[in-house]
């Protein structure tokens, strides 16, 4: 008798089992062609001039292992749809279609049933879809308990919109920033490291998901005065908002707002240098947006309507 694909450590059925249970969870954000080869969803054109389709891709990096330290699995999806739909929100299109790919050593239908529940919560928020995926079974790449998340988002916008507008930026124009939840999914090699003596309690707030930014990037898009926008992620504050602005500019920050405690006991614990922090981490925003001075009262005023907290940071200047 031969091998079957179950002894060399694929189970089919239980896969199976899994695209079912995806399948099964009753949500607007979840596309009714899950378990099929390809999912789709109706879109509607006429609200577009020039419609863009944008497409993205990101995971979660080794937050996975602070995840798997506390056998705390529900977070985490929310983290992968976060990564993408807030690349897409800054260039000011609207996330519509949601896919994500799960690598592992074996198929351990509770710790991804929670990941799927996290992902679904990720595109609720995101007022996206999930519209299907990819589970993979791989013994001999990766250990039994082990497994990666991959997650690709397509959204759509109007040519006309697309940020960011460079060639409106001068020095002198407004940094504002939307506050981010904590650590987010950027850094965690060496907030890990330097935490790794630390108790369950402090490692929670390492788990804390990746706010989504969607709803609130909206309303600041509907004002019409965002110059351009910065989700906030590998490369800190500096290094993420010069990719929106042009080469003669730079950002000025005042570093004056509030960072969160976890970043204080991080750079703590883990004796890191303050330019470091801040070249690693997101030190307390999650997106930073520009905008003329002329502008500032209308988005505030925007953002105080919608309950968003929006802080001036700094500004640009000469570079």
């Amino acid at each position: 008798m031969g091998f079957s694909y179950k002894e060399a450590g694929v189970d089919i059925e239980k896969g199976d089992r899994f695209a079912s249970f995806i399948g099964s969870i009753r949500s607007k954000a979840v596309s009714s062609s899950i378990g099929g080869f390809a999912g789709g969803l109706p879109v509607d054109l006429t609200k577009y001039k020039k419609p863009l389709l944008f497409s993205c891709t990101d995971g979660v990096g080794t937050k996975l292992l602070a995840a798997m330290r506390l056998k705390k699995y529900d977070t985490v999806g929310i983290d992968l749809v976060a990564m993408s739909v807030n690349d897409l929100i800054v260039c000011g299109i609207e996330p519509i279609s949601f896919l994500d790919y799960i690598a592992c050593g074996r198929l351990n239908e509770s710790v991804l049933k929670d990941v799927i529940k996290g992902i679904v919560n990720g595109c609720e928020q995101a007022e996206c879809v999930l519209t299907g995926g990819e589970t993979a079974e791989m013994p001999d790449l990766y250990r039994n308990d082990d497994f990666d998340l991959a997650g690709f988002c397509v959204g759509i916008g109007d040519e006309e919109t697309v940020l960011p507008f460079k060639e409106k930026m001068s020095a002198g124009d407004l940094l504002f920033a939307l506050p981010s939840s904590g650590v987010h999914s950027n850094g965690l090699s060496l907030a890990r490291k330097a935490l790794s003596g630390e108790n369950d309690a402090v490692w929670e707030k390492l788990l804390t998901p990746t706010k989504i930014y969607v709803k609130e990037m909206k309303a600041l898009l509907a004002t019409g005065c965002l110059l351009g926008a910065a989700h906030i992620t590998g490369g800190g504050l500096e290094g993420n908002t010069v990719r929106v602005l042009p080469p003669h500019l730079k950002p000025q920050f005042t570093w004056d707002w509030p960072v969160p405690e976890i970043f204080h006991l991080i750079q703590e614990k883990g004796g890191i240098e303050t330019a470091e922090m801040r070249k690693v981490f997101n030190m307390g925003l999650g997106i930073v947006i520009v905008v003329k001075a002329a502008d500032a009262d209308a988005v505030l005023k925007k953002a105080a309507a919608e309950k968003i907290e929006l802080i001036k940071v700094g500004e640009l200047v000469n570079g």
